[in-house]
């Protein structure tokens, strides 16, 4: 028997899923263990192991890979708590990082706070001044060497940095990704003096044209890589001492994974792995259920995830935002905000409530958990709502106490607006499923789709008990939620999908039309790194897939947008519809007459992924049917649950997953409690049990316009 493993470590609990040849996916859900988030691993590997009933080394000796998503990099990224690191630039231009171009003002900031042009300010830097230091050396556009590397004084720089405490540093030189001679000698010249020091190059991190992109991206991948380095590190050794056969691979943002030996080199690609995860899953699935326009939402402990599945693939994107800085990262598209069942419920300076973006997370958690936490969070409103039950989580592994929800409630939220504690849980409530449903709207509506052609896949420990109502906010009808063998643990499953995905590239602007000579070339430098790449992942693949694509944009834009290009040799017609291809998405995007061809076209960066496929990914195996329609048999009981403010608490009947069938049909309202989630079915919809297990619920939209306001 071969096993696949998927880890996603979140915030607040860790999912493992295991898939074997045979076709059997069992899941597990352990509480995540900060700091050392190895521990959690290997407790949800303990569990699955029980549930195929072999011991965990066992097992371990079975297991083709394990595929893991870490929330390690991107938490280290927001919260600061990285190591000192070292910064050496070109002489001259030290202070492009601090001053941030104009986009410092503006990237990752609200509307809302766009508006306050006063309050605006580029105090997010990476680094402290004494840490960013110059070399002299020069190259220019061509990558043609002007001035030689001072090496005496490149020396001087790198001792000053480690006399300072510094052990990482990177190295981003102008116009380096058009030769990158200087900085791979800086590299060798760091290793003279400590070769333990980890050094990161743009040229190789992220090899694109704009300064303080590429500047942010090398950066924050050296504060984040020894990091990723020592965490992976010390799970692999633990796991080998558990007798792991195959590799541990990493999620990376791109949707696909990469040997844990190769990532820390670019930790910055790690960065955001369990959020795609989820997305990878959504694709998966929806194969198996025919559904090729999806909206994949994700709510977990600490934040709510939504990413787009349009035509059967993911939407993309090349570049993500953190702290204000551009990273350059091939990425699936997710969005996100701090709105997950651990979002902390509170009261602004105006007296208005608000849920979110801080969390309880997993220490202390929401105050129903009795581990010390004191401060309202949505779990807890679910609680007293009558959502969740008394007798806890996890199948009653984790104990919740109403009492502490209620006392937390009242003293922080109830109080102070003048309501009692069941008014202000359903504020709670209300307020969740209203932002989510916002983001829902930003992120399909303004992406230029129409919400009503999409289904909506719910997962996470918290998604299934919003999901009928913040699907009815922007106007979807059909609402999955995967239960089957997954239940919340959806995102663990996506990763187990996953295959490898490596993705190489290159700016080299020039005006359209050009020489398709100059496109070969750099497609063929750009697919024999993607090869030898994937050469040294460790696995065999079952299949290798190429794609190629160029970053255009109108001349003198800002906006680039990305365009498939044909395989195989190249002539001008290939490069036209290259061309053609950017003006249908731009028009897309932004509107049919927003493009301006006489402008010109530029390319910009040039760009290979290569797809390694794994042997075998995980299924959703179909569940025995009912004989009829009427779910009684699951039916548990009734309790009070209030899910409508204008009904206040209705006796809900209660089923139990574990008793359903395919074929089902609950009629709402109704509760459907799983082992490591809740569902529910609010009154004026219906949930039937489909052949895999999953709950499809029709809903009613809240609004007639999907631009509408909530």
């Amino acid at each position: 028997m071969t096993y696949v493993i998927g880890v996603d470590v979140g915030g607040t609990f860790t999912d493992a899923v295991l898939d074997d040849d045979a076709g059997t996916v069992v899941a597990a859900k352990s509480p995540s263990t900060p700091p050392d988030y190895s521990r959690g691993v290997l407790d949800a590997l303990e569990l699955l192991a029980e549930q195929v009933g072999r011991p965990l080394p066992e097992l371990l000796a079975g297991t083709h890979h394990v595929a893991h998503g870490t929330t390690s990099s991107l938490n280290a990224l927001v919260t600061g708590n990285v190591p000192p690191v070292g910064f050496l630039t070109t002489k001259g231009h030290r202070d492009s990082i601090f001053i941030m171009n104009v986009e410092g003002r503006y990237l990752g900031r609200s509307p809302h706070e766009l508006q306050h042009v006063l309050a605006q300010d580029k105090n997010h830097h990476l680094l402290p001044k004494r840490h960013a230091l110059e070399v002299t050396e020069r190259i220019d556009r061509d990558g043609t060497i002007i001035v030689a590397l001072d090496e005496d004084a490149a020396r001087a720089s790198i001792r000053a940095l480690l006399d300072d405490g510094v052990r990482a540093i990177a190295v981003s030189l102008l116009w380096s990704f058009r030769n990158p001679a200087h900085e791979r000698r800086l590299r060798e010249l760091v290793a003279e003096q400590d070769p333990e020091v980890f050094v990161a190059l743009s040229s190789e991190v992220s090899p694109r044209i704009r300064e303080f992109s590429r500047n942010a991206t090398t950066i924050m991948s050296t504060q984040v890589g020894p990091g990723l380095r020592d965490y992976l590190a010390t799970l692999e050794d633990a796991l080998r001492a558990r007798r792991l056969a195959g590799p541990l691979l990493v999620m990376q943002s791109n949707g696909g994974a990469v040997a844990a030996a190769e990532a820390p080199a670019a930790a910055i690609s790690t960065v955001g792995s369990v959020l795609t995860g989820g997305v990878v899953g959504a694709v998966q699935l929806g194969r198996q259920l025919g559904h090729r326009n999806i909206i994949s939402t994700d709510v977990g402990g600490t934040t709510f995830l939504a990413g787009l599945i349009v035509d059967g693939e993911p939407v993309r994107d090349t570049t993500t935002v953190i702290n204000h800085h551009p990273i350059n990262v091939p990425t699936l598209r997710v969005d996100a905000i701090g709105s997950g069942g651990g979002a902390v419920a509170w009261l602004d300076a105006g007296g208005n409530l608000r849920v979110g973006p801080r969390s309880a997370q997993a220490v202390p958690g929401p105050a129903c958990y009795g581990q010390g936490g004191t401060e309202p969070t949505n779990t807890d409103a679910n609680l007293v709502l009558g959502i969740l039950p008394e007798r806890g989580l996890l199948g009653g592994r984790k104990p919740l106490s109403l009492e502490l929800a209620r006392q937390a409630i009242d003293i922080r939220i109830a109080k102070p607006l003048g309501l009692s504690v069941e008014e202000a849980a359903v504020a709670i409530h209300t307020v969740q499923n209203a932002q989510t449903g916002d983001l829902l709207r930003k992120s399909v509506v303004e992406a230029g789709h129409d919400p009503r052609e999409f289904v909506l896949y719910a997962f996470g420990g918290a998604g299934p008990a919003h999901c009928a109502r913040y699907a009815a906010e922007v106007g979807v009808a059909e609402v999955v939620v995967p239960l089957g063998p997954v239940a919340s643990a959806f995102s663990a499953f996506g990763l187990a999908a996953s295959d490898i995905v490596l993705a190489a590239e290159l700016s080299d602007p020039t005006f359209v039309p050009f020489d398709p000579a100059r496109a070969e070339r750099n497609f063929a430098e750009l697919e024999q790194r993607v090869r030898d790449g994937l050469g040294r992942q460790g696995v065999d693949f079952s299949s290798v897939e190429l794609f190629r694509e160029i970053d255009m944009r109108y001349t003198m834009q800002l906006a680039e947008v990305t365009a498939p290009v044909p395989g195989g040799p190249l002539d001008t017609a290939a490069i036209e519809g290259a061309a053609a291809a950017f003006e249908a998405r731009y028009a897309a995007l932004y509107g049919a007459e927003a493009g301006f061809r006489e402008a010109g076209i530029q390319a910009i960066t040039f760009r290979v992924r290569g797809v390694g496929a794994l042997p075998f990914s995980p299924e959703f195996p179909e569940i025995p049917a009912a004989e009829s329609p009427d779910p009684a048999q699951a039916w548990t009981g009734d309790r009070p649950v209030c899910l409508d403010a204008a009904t206040g608490f209705v006796d809900t009947p209660i089923y139990d997953y574990r008793r359903l069938r395919a074929g089902h049909v609950l009629t709402g309202p109704a509760v459907v409690e799983v082992p490591t989630t809740t569902v529910v079915v609010p009154g004026g919809t219906s949930g039937t049990v489909d052949r895999l297990g999953n709950l499809a619920i029709r809903t009613s939209p809240l609004h007639p316009s999907v631009g509408s306001a909530s």
